[in-house]
């Protein structure tokens, strides 16, 4: 049986992308696309794996998680590591179609 999931974007941060949370928490998060909720889920895939892609450090093989808010499943492919501010800043002006088509 092959099961289609709708794909969103992830983003996992690190170092000065990640101040304002505890430094042990590696969280993936993402914007539900059938809610528009922001949700989080922990990182499994090892640093290591993230391959330098488009400009940014992602995972393509992504993860398949289920939104907390609408218990809908989905991928969160690609994941995108952000490591500080300009990063982030970049990321979002690469992907921002991407983030507000999710969000609505």
């Amino acid at each position: 049986m092959d099961r289609r999931y709708v794909e969103v974007v992830g983003v996992r941060r690190t170092g000065w992308a990640a101040l304002d949370r505890d430094p042990q928490e590696d969280k993936v998060e993402y914007v539900c696309p059938h809610c528009g909720a922001r949700s989080q889920k922990n990182a499994r895939r090892e640093r290591a794996l993230y391959h330098f892609t488009d400009g940014f450090l992602q995972d393509l093989q992504g993860e398949v998680t289920q939104c907390r808010a609408c218990n809908q499943s989905l991928r969160v492919v690609p994941i995108v590591m952000l490591y500080d501010q300009d990063e982030a800043r970049r990321f979002e002006a690469v992907f921002s179609q991407e983030l507000s088509a999710a969000a609505h």
